[in-house]
């Protein structure tokens, strides 16, 4: 019998029969059909930056897809970063850019271009404390330069040339007086890079002499003394005073690795931190060993705050940290008071302990004894500063999902912090809300406060049995009870991103529907009009006809669930019938069924597709039910992946019948795809059920023994759950598969646990049983595809993939089950 799809009529029959199915180029990358390219090419929506005074925004234009010869360029791998060893800053592979900036006025609408260099391209964009002033980072053929825009003329100047050493990120601070920035730059004698000898000079050794130091599966890591030369010369950087009103940088101090530095809001002292020596080659740098200390702004050492050794030791429990200061900060509301926290169970959660973390304080000149402000149950997560009297203080357990807030006074640590919040953090639905924020003259961030000093504002995504509606309430900080303001409604999702005025009567939204892009409003409370603020197009409009619904459910175990239901443009139930139909997916842990049933979508967002998204399949006449929960739940002492692939195919099995229930689609013809741990997924499902005609896995990792110390939310070892990584790995069962199966994966994938020797070895023993399978590796690509070539020839692939597996299957005469093989 022939697919119902091809006796679909009109509209979408014509619309999938003009979809021609996807060409060769000349230079070997596919190229799917129109409109598509045209999609991919379309100029990207501007991104948009708040400004410090609430009354102005800056729109970013963003750059493009970058080309394959532009991700070609020389990289260095070294310590767990990807760089650029052309203009010391992040790799061209993971490198973005703004094209453009435009600052628009809040009140008038009216916007100035910022006159910038040709072929400009920005990055590392930063308001100055008072928000006069907007510096960035412009990228040149030999380096990073420091730029600065005046917000009143759109004029922006050179401050510094192509000396900035932006390796591990942002390389500038303002100071808290907008005169000037400190600035990480390359150290001007450093010399030619140093080169490794061809001829090996001696055997790579590494030992251990009795001490348990498990350590996660890590990639780029230093594997030999010539990547430590190599990394000390690219990452050592000079820090400097640079004055905005112009003249030579100031150095302050020596050179180091500094992996962080900022200002006391007062302006007089410098939090560092630096790495030292000695490296490690299996864990990255952000584990070697560390100095956190005070700096004067001449760069004395006036106070060493932390010392800590290389951490390549911590049990592999998420709540495991290091013994010693960690989580060092400037108090945001104080002039130069240092917070940090300090393990009192030797960092390791297997210890019994009333007291895990203990909350310090230390007030300048940094002579007296610090001040002990909390003893947390928990793990130290933060602290929302707000002002002298009131901060808000955070802990979480991740083996339990749980949160605790607390209300501190800092300046008078002996009053017991009163608790706010006491609840599992992945129950959506109980989300009170987080603050929304301002800063102070020094450009240091604060709880944002009603007019009065009573209430802060709080805001959320709104969770709920019905999707997302997010709210903006005011929490009383005497009482701790919060009062609604204002919640999004139909036909919109909308968000508050700032408060406008002290009463909160005026807001700064984004907003979007099913049929309207995103673009900003300012909103009057409570009933008042919203007033556009920015005019963003349809970036997509070929898409326009997109039907998007948000779908619930439930597993025969109970547990509820919810996917979001794409149908193509042009789609009709009556006319065209069921379709073939790609679920594609991303499994998560949960502590408790309650929190794994809640929808984690909105009926009201925008749709279009961009990048390697799997929802262009929907221009080739498929639905996609996207995002379809796959809950793994462990409840009590319960581990949730001790019952992964029952719970897994019982979810799959609840969307399966959800959609041939609505009628959208054709049980015969139903695949399932995912990316990284959807990867994974895929095959199991492959592995261990008949519900799905074909697969695709992007960037996955298929064999757990080679992730022996831990994956996704797993934090046994290999050794502690023999049994649960040899059934959780489909590789173990790869003679099962017995769909075809399209294997997408990055050459140069830098996430942890999915080397791209995962993806090989899984198609060697797939090949090895005689499965139906397609092995496709990305030149350049790390774990997510980048390159307009990859980008396209991933959608390429993908549509190929499935009109010759799925929408072309015959029936295969019998309905399927998920009955284990």
């Amino acid at each position: 019998m022939k697919p119902t799809l091809l006796r679909r009529p009109l509209a979408l029959a014509a619309a999938v029969a003009a979809f021609a199915a996807p060409a060769a180029a000349q230079d070997g990358y596919l190229m799917p059909p129109a409109p598509i390219p045209a999609i991919i090419d379309a100029q990207p929506t501007p991104a948009v930056l708040v400004g410090r005074d609430r009354q102005t925004l800056a729109l970013l234009g963003r750059e493009g897809l970058p080309s394959i010869a532009t991700m070609a360029e020389p990289e260095l791998r070294l310590g767990g970063f990807r760089i650029s060893p052309r203009t010391n800053g992040i790799s061209a592979t993971r490198a973005s850019y703004s094209t453009g900036i435009t600052f628009q006025d809040l009140a008038t609408g009216r916007s100035r271009a910022v006159q910038l260099p040709a072929g400009a391209r920005v990055s590392y964009p930063q308001w100055s404390p008072d928000g006069r002033s907007l510096a960035f980072v412009n990228v040149v053929g030999n380096g990073l330069e420091l730029w600065v825009a005046e917000v009143a003329t759109g004029q922006a100047r050179r401050l510094m040339g192509a000396e900035l050493n932006a390796t591990i990120g942002s390389p500038f601070r303002w100071l808290p007086d907008n005169s000037g920035l400190i600035v990480a730059r390359v150290v001007p004698t450093r010399g030619e890079p140093p080169r490794a000898s061809e001829v090996p000079g001696a055997p790579i050794v590494q030992e251990n002499a009795g001490r348990t130091a498990p350590v996660r599966t890590y990639q780029d890591l230093l594997q030999n003394p010539s990547d430590e030369r190599l990394f000390e010369y690219y990452f050592t950087a000079q820090l400097s005073r640079v004055p905005v009103a112009g003249g030579a940088p100031a150095d302050v101090g020596q050179p180091g690795i500094f992996f962080g530095f900022g200002p006391s809001p007062d302006g007089r002292f410098l939090l560092v931190r630096r790495v030292k020596r000695p490296f490690s080659y299996i864990v990255p740098a952000s584990n070697f060993p560390t100095e956190t200390a005070v700096w004067d702004m001449s760069g004395r050492q006036v106070k060493l705050v932390a010392d800590i050794p290389l951490t390549d030791d911590l049990p592999s429990s998420f709540d495991a940290v290091p013994v010693g200061p960690r989580s060092v900060e400037w108090r945001s509301d104080a002039p130069a008071t240092l917070v940090w926290a300090e393990a009192q169970d030797g960092g390791d959660p297997r210890r019994q302990a009333a007291v895990r973390d203990r909350v310090f304080a230390l007030d300048a000149p940094f002579t007296a004894q610090p001040t002990r402000i909390m003893d947390l149950e928990h793990r130290f997560a933060g602290i929302w500063w707000g002002r002298p009297d009131l901060a808000i203080a955070t802990s979480r357990w991740w083996n339990t999902r749980w949160e605790r807030r607390y209300a501190i006074n800092p300046s008078a640590p002996a009053t017991a912090p009163r608790l706010l919040v006491d609840r599992g953090y992945q129950d959506r639905y109980g989300d009170p809300g987080s603050p929304l924020f301002t800063v102070t003259p020094s450009g240091h961030t604060v709880m944002q406060f009603t007019a009065d000093g009573r209430g802060i504002f709080l805001t959320s995504a709104g969770a709920s049995e019905r999707g997302d509606y997010p709210f903006l309430d005011v929490m009383d900080v005497g009482t701790g009870q919060s009062r609604r303001l204002w919640r999004a409604a139909d036909p919109y999702f909308e968000s508050v991103v700032a408060v406008l005025r002290p009463d909160g009567s005026q807001v700064l939204t984004r907003r979007e529907s099913l049929t309207e892009p995103p673009n900003y409003f300012v909103r009057t409370l409570p009933n008042g009009r919203a007033r556009a603020v920015t005019n963003f197009p349809d970036p997509a409009p070929q898409l326009a006809g997109i039907q998007r619904q948000l779908v619930t459910y439930t597993r025969a175990d109970g547990v509820k669930l919810s996917g979001t239901l794409y149908l193509p443009p042009g789609y009709d139930a009556r006319r065209d019938g069921r379709l073939p139909l790609l679920m594609w997916a991303y499994p998560a842990e949960f502590r408790d069924a309650a929190s794994a049933g809640q929808v984690q979508d909105s009926p009201n967002r925008f749709s279009r597709p961009g990048g390697i998204s799997h929802l262009f399949v929907l221009l080739a006449g498929y639905a996609v039910l996207d995002n379809p929960s796959m809950p793994i739940v462990g409840e009590g002492q319960a581990e949730p992946n001790d019952t992964y692939l029952e719970q897994l195919v019982a979810s799959a099995q609840a969307a399966v019948d959800k959609v041939v229930e609505l009628g959208v689609a054709d049980r015969e013809r139903i695949a399932i795809g995912g990316h990284s741990y959807g990867a994974f997924m895929t095959a199991n499902l492959l592995a261990h059920s008949d519900l799905f005609r074909a697969g695709i896995a992007r960037s996955g990792a298929y064999n757990r023994t080679l992730t022996p110390f831990g994956f996704q939310a797993e934090q046994r070892t290999y050794w502690e759950a023999t049994d649960t990584y040899t059934r959780m790995s489909p590789f173990t069962y790869a003679n099962k598969v017995n769909e075809p199966i399209l294997l997408i994966h990055g050459a140069n994938d830098d996430n942890s646990g999915t080397f791209p020797i995962q993806s090989e070895r899984f198609y060697a023993a797939l090949k090895g049983h005689g499965a139906t399978v397609r092995y496709v590796v990305l030149p350049l690509e790390a774990h997510g595809y980048r390159a307009r070539e990859s980008t396209l020839h991933t959608i390429a692939e993908t549509i190929n993939w499935l009109d010759r597996y799925v929408k072309r299957a015959e029936p295969r005469g019998a309905t399927a089950t998920p009955a284990s093989r």
